[in-house]
């Protein structure tokens, strides 16, 4: 290797280090005082909100979400598959396909 320098593990801890060393100095910046009364509240305008705790069905939202993550998978590998297994590129196509009409199917 011609640099040592370039290698994954030590830009690693360099950059570990500079980030270190950033959060460390902004934290000398912030402000500093006693906590105002409000401070953990939620901040809705300055009208008292009741703590109310909502719990939302996300069964709706799943299979979008499924959706988009086949999605990009599917075009993570085909855009990444050598030209000379192209078969593999269409099988791997064709059961996505699949699984998308599978997730959709009613």
């Amino acid at each position: 290797m011609n640099n040592v320098w370039l290698t994954p593990p030590l830009v690693f801890i360099i950059f570990l280090a500079l980030s270190l060393l950033l959060s460390k100095g902004t934290a000398l910046l912030a402000a500093r005082g006693k906590d105002a009364p409000g401070k953990t509240k939620a901040y809705a305008c300055g009208e008292d909100v009741q703590l109310n705790r909502v719990q939302p069905d996300y069964s709706q939202f799943f299979p979008f979400a499924f959706f988009f993550t086949i999605m990009h998978v599917v075009a993570l590998i085909i855009a990444t598959v050598p030209s000379g297994i192209s078969w593999i590129a269409a099988l791997y196509l064709i059961i996505a396909v699949l699984a998308i009409f599978i997730l959709f199917r009613r």
